[in-house]
């Protein structure tokens, strides 16, 4: 008899688990959004967009998923025929780049594999030879979701800098915001997008790009932006509607205000990076017992390298994939799946599975993930080590 009866967990890396409070504070009838209230929490909510990003910049919000961030990224920062050099390590960093090609962006590449991060000084050597300055900027993501590797910004920051190159640095912060250490001022970024949908903590629906003075001074007069996307009115607001070119996202932004309360007012953001810091490490604790007796390891083999929100996972002889599915109908958890690590049509496409740890995420939701994980492995008999239960709850209880 399947045990999956009862509430269910999503350990997909986004949708996030979503807080009660988020979606009670959604649960509510429409606003008035030309005057009142509903105009004073937008008003608010900007100062604290940049105090999760640390940033002093500025912030615009869209009505889309991650993939519309890079667009607005993408169409202001640009003019067709521009160059772009865009680091690539996983699936989103390739994404990130296809999208620049079709909006009409020569978009240059340094492929650094899947299980690496992006090398500062390679990318500092393609700077190097362009001496024309062509490139007008480097695109990575801070932690890629399908491989999960962890790119260092303020090193990429530095390398550019120390060629002397005018390029700005344009940052995938989508996986990595409110789980993962991010401090956009101190690391020299210049752009930076993100969405709602993961450490965040809300519904996917919000779109957010963070654009220092620099950025702006540099992307005035990019001839991409449509009138949707141009973000000049939305972070130069005369009246409500330019917030959001339209009617306003209401329902998303009432849940957005109650999770940026939670982080920066109640939790604190370094305690929230704390958190997910403890939480994956437990997590890497497990795999790294259940790796000792069987074909079980994770992608990014240095700890110093992964990010905090996402594990990639490979479980051979299809492992990952029979867990995965004996866990939702079994068991009541959802992971993820193996995305960018290989063609669904490849036999090798069941051995991969993604843990997520982001955003609402606590102790004892982390022990009963790994609790199911090993009560799978165990049913379907997937060899793997013991003790790796003790190895996480060790983890936890040292804080």
């Amino acid at each position: 008899m399947p045990l999956a009866h009862g509430r269910s967990y999503l350990a997909i890396p986004g949708p996030s688990v979503m807080p009660d409070r988020v979606l009670n504070a959604m649960h509510r009838a429409a606003p008035n959004i030309y005057e009142g209230a509903m105009v004073e929490m937008t008003k608010g909510l900007i100062p604290d967009l940049k105090r999760v990003a640390l940033s002093s910049g500025h912030v615009a919000i869209y009505i889309a998923n991650g993939h519309g961030a890079w667009e607005a990224a993408i169409a202001n920062m640009f003019s067709r025929g521009d160059t772009a050099l865009v680091a690539l390590t996983g699936r989103f960093g390739i994404g990130w780049a296809e999208a620049a090609r079709r909006m009409g962006i020569n978009a240059e590449t340094i492929d650094f594999g899947l299980k690496s991060p992006a090398d500062p000084e390679k990318i500092a050597e393609a700077l190097k030879a362009d001496t024309a300055h062509r490139i007008k900027a480097v695109l990575v993501t801070h932690v890629d979701t399908a491989t999960s590797v962890r790119n260092d910004i303020a090193a990429i920051r530095r390398a550019i800098d120390g060629v002397g190159h005018p390029a700005l640095l344009a940052v995938d912060c989508i996986a990595s915001l409110g789980c993962d250490e991010f401090r956009f001022d101190d690391w020299g970024v210049d752009i930076m997008v993100a969405a709602s949908q993961k450490g965040l903590m809300v519904p996917p629906g919000l779109a957010f790009v963070w654009i220092s003075d620099k950025a702006l001074a540099a992307c005035r007069g990019a001839d991409l932006a449509t009138p949707y996307w141009d973000w000049t009115p939305r972070i130069e607001v005369n009246e409500y509607y330019q917030f959001f070119c339209g009617t306003a996202p209401t329902h998303h932004l009432f849940g957005l205000r109650e999770s940026l309360t939670m982080i920066l007012d109640e939790e604190g953001i370094e305690n929230v990076w704390a958190r997910h810091r403890t939480l994956s490490e437990a997590v890497w604790a497990a795999l790294d017992t259940w790796g000792q007796g069987g074909d079980i390891a994770m992608n990014i083999a240095d700890p110093a390298l992964r990010g905090r929100s996402v594990t990639a996972v490979k479980i051979g002889d299809g492992g990952a994939g029979k867990l995965r599915k004996w866990l939702e109908t079994e068991a009541g958890v959802t992971l993820g799946i193996g995305l960018g690590m290989t063609l669904p049509s490849d036999a090798r496409y069941g051995d991969f599975l993604r843990v997520a740890h982001m955003g609402h995420l606590n102790a004892h939701m982390v022990m009963g993930v790994l609790g199911t994980m090993e009560a799978g492995m165990t049913a379907l008999e997937i060899p793997h080590g013991r003790g790796a239960l003790a190895a996480a709850a060790a983890v936890i209880a040292k804080g």
